[in-house]
């Protein structure tokens, strides 16, 4: 344990190191290619602000206009009919837009239900088995300049649905609806 401690403790600066000492071999301006690298970087963080803000936005309406609590009204029979609990639905919503989001409301499960109950198993199985679509195809995309994303985000979001189906089948395969 402790050699894996010492290894992950020193790997970065080694790499650094590493990196700059292979750059000078190779006559490559190291300083210079950093602060280029930096330039370019903080370009890219300005030029995604407003597709971040955006998305910010819309998930604050959709969560402050009472859409959630209707839609959660509207699909909980079909839900209690296939023995999926209501409370993760809100995650699963969410998931695909905001990661950080989603994190919250993860914790949130977990403290409430617990981390040992069938509940907080899903949500943490969720979390690490669906992506950020929304999030991926407004910063990516809009940092290289693309507008027709229609084929990534159906893609995207149909992958999602996948990691929720297999999230709800494995987790009760696995420890049973509690």
């Amino acid at each position: 344990m402790e050699i894996v401690s010492a290894v992950s403790l020193w790997l970065i600066p080694i790499l650094i190191g590493f990196i700059l000492i292979y750059g000078t071999f190779k006559k490559v301006p190291t300083y210079e290619s950093f602060t280029e690298g930096g330039k370019e970087g903080i370009k890219i963080a300005v030029s995604i602000i407003p597709f971040l803000v955006g998305m910010l936005v819309a998930i604050s309406v959709f969560r402050a206009s009472g859409a959630l609590e209707y839609f959660m009204d509207l699909i909980r029979p079909g839900l209690d009919a296939l023995g999926v609990p209501p409370d993760i639905v809100p995650l699963a919503i969410i998931r695909p837009i905001s990661g950080t989001a989603a994190l919250g409301m993860t914790s949130d499960l977990i403290a409430v239900h617990g981390p040992d109950s069938f509940i907080g198993r899903l949500a943490s199985v969720l979390q690490g088995s669906t992506d950020t679509t929304f999030y991926v195809l407004t910063v990516y995309f809009g940092a290289v300049g693309i507008k027709k994303m229609g084929d990534a985000l159906k893609v995207g979001l149909l992958a999602d649905l996948a990691g929720i189906i297999a999230s709800i089948v494995i987790v009760t395969l696995v420890f049973g609806n509690m």
